[in-house]
């Protein structure tokens, strides 16, 4: 399936100078199948290393030799010579050896041009909790993520669609009501089964039918998940207070307060408890996690409300799993209180998969803005519709408040524009800035 790291990994493989690569991203989002299979098809030498199986590679740095020896016996345990200007080594799960992370500042500085791609799913808890020296500056970072909406288009054939979202995104125009119906029930199929690969493999093999959708696929993702929050912890305690949070997600965003509440996870829980908890989930690349802000200027990192945020799960097909939602429902385009809620998740990871950072506005009378955005021009809020209603009070008061150069309306209409609002279809939100 065509991922857009790719066209990233291109870009990286054309610097003469480029530094060892390591790709950061949740347990099954696709970062083994991706750069094993450009690896495969762009060198001519490709050796492949999972340190969760090679015990020999992971003890081999961890040997009180120089780095340069270490790749001298690294040829050894190959067997044959490495010809460096046309091979590339890929370490997976490289997270098992801090040693070997260490080690990438000597691939980065010799004049060897060696071509090093690293990759972990719990690369990130690890980078977090570092005891060794990292190579800070020495590693280009690329995230990845479960499949965005217009991935998922890619994995059922429809390149020519995507083509046409884009251009009506960018002319105005609407979209014809064949092609926005299609697309709108893409969409709801995405809702249904997520963005992750083997989920993404599965419905398109069966046509976009959620009736033969294996539900299977999301529950082994979660419990896999649960099994990872045993790793790479502090005390056993960390471990049940981020199975805890995670836990509580789903309920949560249906909050009235509009923020995610300790009190909800455990009986006299204290923030203060569960923050490396909470460090642990976003840095596992499991959530996301959504600011308020109490002004939004530019730069919206600095008016921060300390203690006020969300969190989404990094899947809607996992998110509507947990919350027992029925595809049948979503297919029929049933009303039901937790669709919002669903939509607004799904919004937050087409926005992560751009690198647009979460943020949200609330004012003291409850009036709330889902997303906004920090442009050039000034700061633009997003609003999220599951529905096709367009009447929202927390728009207009932001908009008669703040009067933003322009506002953004997600929902299931069609593409148009009226009073500095833009409506965006649901499933163009991979065209946002």
């Amino acid at each position: 399936m065509q991922r857009k790291l790719t066209a990233k990994l291109h870009q990286w493989n054309k610097n003469p100078q480029k530094k060892p690569l390591m790709v950061i991203g949740a347990r099954q989002v696709g970062k083994t199948y991706t750069v094993d299979e450009f690896c495969r098809q762009n060198f001519a030498e490709y050796y492949y290393f999972n340190l969760f199986d090679r015990a020999d590679i992971a003890a081999l740095f961890k040997e009180d030799i120089n780095t340069k020896d270490k790749v001298k016996r690294l040829e050894l345990i190959i067997g044959e010579s490495v010809d460096f200007e046309r091979a590339v080594f890929f370490f997976d799960e490289i997270q098992e050896s801090e040693e070997l992370i260490s080690a990438l500042k000597f691939f980065a500085e010799s004049p060897t041009p060696y071509n090093v791609v690293c990759a972990g799913s719990l690369l990130g808890v690890k980078l977090r909790r570092f005891t060794k020296s990292f190579p800070v500056g020495k590693v280009e970072l690329l995230s990845m993520y479960p499949m965005d909406m217009e991935e998922y288009l890619w994995a059922f054939g429809e390149e020519g669609l995507v083509h046409e979202i884009r251009d009506c995104h960018q002319s105005g125009r609407a979209m014809v009501k064949p092609l926005h119906d299609k697309a709108l029930g893409l969409f709801r199929t995405y809702l249904c089964t997520g963005g992750m690969p083997e989920a993404v493999q599965q419905i398109a093999s069966v046509e976009g039918d959620v009736l033969r959708f294996q539900e299977a696929i999301l529950e082994n993702i979660v419990i896999s998940y649960l099994s990872d929050m045993n790793k790479y912890i502090l005390t056993s305690m960390e471990a049940s207070r981020i199975e805890a949070i995670y836990g509580s997600i789903p309920s949560q965003l249906n909050n009235k307060s509009g923020k995610f509440q300790f009190a909800k996870v455990a009986k006299s829980a204290r923030s203060r408890n569960y923050e490396s908890a909470l460090n642990w989930l976003t840095s596992s690349g499991m959530i996301r996690i959504s600011n308020a802000v109490e002004i939004p200027k530019m730069p919206l990192k600095g008016y921060e409300k300390d203690g006020y945020f969300k969190l989404y799960l990094n899947d809607p097909g996992i998110l509507r799993h947990q919350l027992n939602i029925r595809p049948a429902d979503i297919m029929l385009d049933v009303a039901f209180e937790l669709k919002g809620i669903l939509t607004e998740n799904y919004i937050a990871n087409q926005l992560t998969a751009l690198d647009i950072p979460l943020c949200y506005w609330r004012n003291a009378d409850q009036a709330e803005i889902d997303f906004l955005l920090d442009l050039p021009g000034g700061i633009v809020p997003i609003e999220v519709k599951s529905g096709q209603n367009k009447k929202s009070s927390s728009l207009k008061t932001y908009i008669e408040t703040y009067k933003p150069p322009y506002a953004i309306r997600l929902l299931q209409r069609n593409f148009g524009s009226a009073n500095g609002i833009i409506t965006i279809p649901l499933y163009a939100a991979f065209c946002l800035p």
